[in-house]
């Protein structure tokens, strides 16, 4: 295995882990555990073949496991919830807060697309080979997205505090 090819993908592995996780300690352990899984795996990856992808991959996967085995987070407190009761004014720093809130509020899906692309500079195919989806559906996330993250952005309270619709099924 070819150390220095693994220590090149450490930033944006980090950038991504903690912008999807929104902690700095789970983002340490997701790229701990990406590390570990693409060494344990490094046999199936193919020399010539975009190592970046492959990493980034692992990663996601790893991610939507740990997201559906972990149990509900009912310990954490929304901020929108209670910023009515915190002292201070908004300062610059505070907007680097908001676009981390808001990005937290995106759904899964669009925000690992809207990551991909605008964090980690990811062209349209690669993020579809990471996250194993046509590239037609990245760009609509993608859309999506930024749509979505412009009206949470904008301190649109109806956008954040609006349910959304339920995917209705039909049962025989």
């Amino acid at each position: 295995m070819n150390q220095a090819l693994l220590l090149a993908q450490l930033p944006g592995l980090r950038r991504y882990a903690r912008a999807l996780t929104g902690d700095l300690w789970a983002a340490d352990d997701l790229v701990q555990d990406t590390l570990e899984r693409a060494c344990a795996k490094w046999t199936l990856w193919r020399v010539g073949s975009d190592l970046r992808a492959w990493l980034f991959t692992l990663m996601h996967n790893l991610y939507l496991n740990q997201r559906r085995s972990a149990p509900a987070a009912s310990a954490r407190v929304d901020l929108a919830d209670v910023e009515d009761d915190l002292p201070g004014e908004t300062t610059p720093a505070d907007v680097g807060l908001d676009l981390d809130r808001c990005l937290q509020r995106l759904p899964h899906d669009q925000r690992a697309v809207l990551l991909l692309v605008a964090l980690e500079d990811m062209s349209y195919q690669q993020v579809a080979t990471v996250l194993s989806v046509p590239v037609g559906t990245v760009m609509s996330r993608l859309s999506r997205a930024r749509s979505r993250l412009r009206e949470l952005m904008d301190g649109a309270e109806a956008a954040m505090a609006a349910p959304r619709p339920v995917p209705l099924r039909r049962l025989k």
